[in-house]
């Protein structure tokens, strides 16, 4: 935060306490304008009571009257021919806040128009480029403002993708590499190979209804590339990403959103690019999205976050999400003129860094052993420094970790089979499928128990008990593979086991017998090979005419595993720049919190 930011919001808190209207007389006459003299009076005066120089106090009294005037102005505008007027600020990784403008645009005009008029402004040839960001939410250009809730004399946050030198040397400036990322992740999500599957902290499975799996699927993909950007400190990239996750979550069904920390740490990221950004236009977001994340981390661990003292394999990652909450309620409040409270925050995120803190050398001694510098720096915090504690909790980690993915691979495997061409309503639950086939029901009869009972699990088992013959009525385990299906697919010389096997999961569809047997080509060359050998039948002329059949289902298997290939290729993009380290989101190093706690206290120290 600049020291002339400071200044401005001193004074504006003294006037608000005071009841001081600059934009009215004395200070102000609409005929005359602003009196000097008064304004130089009052600058005198808040000089000696908040302790800046008089210079100072008068250039913030001067911008805080100017403000207030083109507001009033605006609002004159407004009721009489209906166009809004913005306070847009432009903002950017390097200084922050660039540049302020007002921008004119009709409520009833759609986001794109907005886009439009900004873009005129600023000299950009591709309004495209501009993200409108106004609550916590990137305007839609196919929107009416007012459908977005945007007011006249609103401030919106800009962000603009960058087309300079450096960057026209990369394949993308930033604009075009978020919609590839967008891109990329939908399509990995999307394809039959489940390259993105979700599980928990200890390496469990987690399954939900596909729409829904779908959503979270993508909202995380994008969450990683954001984290990304932040570690490379485009925060106006990151945050575009995190605001595009965020309409992804919001569609999600609370009740997982709210046993998880993924929305937690979401918001919490999003704060953290308004503060690398130095935005404070987005306050009353950032105080709103804080509140999310408190609640959210007081469910999991408690009220008073006492469980923190009990999940030891928690808590030195628990402790540090908890030590940036609190170093960002400190942000805002202060911000707020909320001095005193802001004060108590830091003092309490100082303590948590304190106790956070490890020792080099025993860092540098786990390393030297072997452990990566992100395992050390969480065993020693999660062990209170001790070395050797810290080495058994780490070995019994990866151990557990290795021993839950191991026990989850049947389940995975379970949801790739019974996923394939359901809907939601038609969606089975592995977890279930699996606990009741472990109690010895046979598999057919628990699916379809679960189907009837809409995957409640005591609702199952008393139809597994009590109703067994109607299940078996229902059931489809006596049907027979289609032969004609089967010769198709032989034809195209897939394995006769293989087919078998697929036309049975996929009773009979042939959509979703050819993706399961597409799934049989792991690798890019294989798949390449395979889409080779079905296109050449797709056109080869000398085959009969009788064989037409043929030759359109082999180019319908060489289109789907085209897609799979994209697929592919997709994953490959998607992993660049992200590290094997899967914790890698719990491992803050603290060293830009402590440096932004130390920059906050001298602000609130040299105002006591």
């Amino acid at each position: 935060m600049s020291k002339i930011d400071d200044i401005t919001m001193q004074v504006r808190a003294r006037l608000h306490e005071l009841c001081i209207k600059l934009w009215l007389p004395p200070y102000y006459e609409g005929t005359i304008g602003a009196d000097e003299i008064e304004i130089e009076n009052l600058a005198d005066q808040f000089s000696r009571i908040l302790g800046i120089s008089k210079s100072d106090c008068r250039l913030a009294l001067i911008e805080l009257q100017e403000g207030a005037i083109r507001k009033s102005k605006a609002r004159e505008e407004f009721a009489t021919t209906g166009v809004a007027t913005f306070n847009v600020r432009r903002v950017n990784n390097r200084t922050g806040t660039e540049s302020i403008v007002e921008v004119k645009c009709p409520l009833t005009s759609l986001g794109s128009v907005l886009q439009k008029n900004i873009a005129k402004i600023l000299d950009i040839d591709e309004p495209d480029r501009i993200k409108c960001i106004s609550a916590g939410k990137i305007l839609d250009p196919c929107q009416s403002l007012t459908d977005q809730g945007i007011k006249n004399n609103q401030q919106l946050m800009l962000i603009i993708s960058e087309a300079g030198k450096e960057e026209q040397m990369q394949e993308f400036v930033m604009h075009a590499r978020i919609q590839k990322i967008k891109e990329d992740v939908e399509t990995i999500v999307d394809s039959n190979s489940h390259l993105f599957e979700m599980e928990d902290q200890d390496g469990n499975a987690v399954f939900l209804p596909p729409a829904e799996n779908r959503a979270i699927l993508i909202a995380l993909g994008i969450c990683e590339k954001a984290r990304v950007a932040i570690k490379r400190e485009r925060y106006d990239e990151a945050l575009i990403l995190l605001l595009e996750a965020d309409q992804k979550f919001i569609i999600c069904n609370s009740k997982f959103l709210e046993c998880t920390d993924n929305y937690a740490l979401l918001n919490l990221d999003i704060v953290w690019c308004y503060l690398c950004l130095q935005n404070v236009t987005q306050l009353p977001d950032a105080q709103r999205r804080l509140e999310i994340c408190e609640k959210n981390f007081r469910r999991y661990y408690g009220e008073n976050l006492q469980r923190l003292d009990y999940l030891k394999g928690e808590t030195s990652c628990g402790k540090a999400r908890i030590m940036r909450l609190h170093l960002l309620q400190g942000v805002v409040l202060f911000h707020q003129k909320k001095r005193s409270e802001a004060y108590e925050k830091f003092l309490i995120a100082e303590n948590e860094l304190r106790a956070l803190k490890v020792n080099e050398k025993s860092m540098k001694t786990l390393v030297e052993m072997g452990y990566e510098p992100y395992e050390a720096r969480l065993g020693l915090r999660a062990c209170g420094g001790n070395i050797e504690q810290a080495i058994t909790y780490i070995n019994a980690h990866n151990e557990k970790l290795n021993t839950t993915r191991s026990s989850s691979l049947k389940k995975r495997r379970l949801n790739q089979d019974l996923s394939l061409g359901n809907q939601n309503e038609n969606w089975v639950n592995p977890t279930s499928v699996n606990t009741l086939i472990e109690m010895g029901y046979p598999s057919n009869l628990v699916i379809q128990a679960l189907l009837d009972s809409k995957n409640d699990l005591n609702r199952a088992l008393d139809l597994l008990e009590n109703y067994t013959d109607e299940l078996r009525r229902k059931s489809s385990s006596d049907y027979t593979v289609d032969a004609r299906l089967m010769q198709q697919l032989l034809q195209l010389g897939f394995d006769e086991s293989h087919v078998r096997m697929a036309l049975q999961i996929s009773l009979n569809n042939l959509e979703n017998a050819i993706d399961i047997l597409i799934k049989y080509h792991t690798d890019c060359e294989d798949i390449n090979s395979f889409i080779k050998r079905m296109t050449a039948i797709a056109n080869e002329e000398n085959i009969p005419s009788t064989s037409n059949g043929l030759i359109s289902l082999a180019g319908k298997v060489a289109k789907k595993a085209t897609r799979e290939i994209e697929s592919l290729n997709a994953f490959m993009r998607f992993k660049e720049g992200l590290t094997d380290n899967e914790l890698d989101y719990m491992d803050l190093p603290l060293a830009q919190e402590e440096q932004i706690l130390e920059q906050y206290k001298h602000l609130l120290i040299s105002k006591k």
